[in-house]
């Protein structure tokens, strides 16, 4: 099973990846990070107290307290 901290980094790196092209990386740090927080929230939202809340919960935590190094991976 993935990890919640794998979940955020394959979120992260999928979103810079395919929907970050600007010359700042501030910038693309920002977007991609806000699609991946809103993809979180997209799936809190159908799942209401489902047993993979507490999981998907954490998941959009490590993505609003982690920086671009901790979260992109290759």
């Amino acid at each position: 099973m993935v990890t919640a901290l794998e979940k955020a980094q394959q979120l992260y790196t999928r979103a810079y990846s395919r929907w970050c092209f600007e010359l700042s990386h501030e910038k693309n740090y920002i977007t991609a990070k806000d699609i991946a927080i809103s993809i979180c929230n997209e799936v809190l939202g159908y799942m209401g107290a489902d047993r993979g809340y507490e999981w998907w919960t954490e998941v959009k935590a490590i993505l609003e307290n982690s920086n671009h190094q901790e979260l992109h991976k290759n």
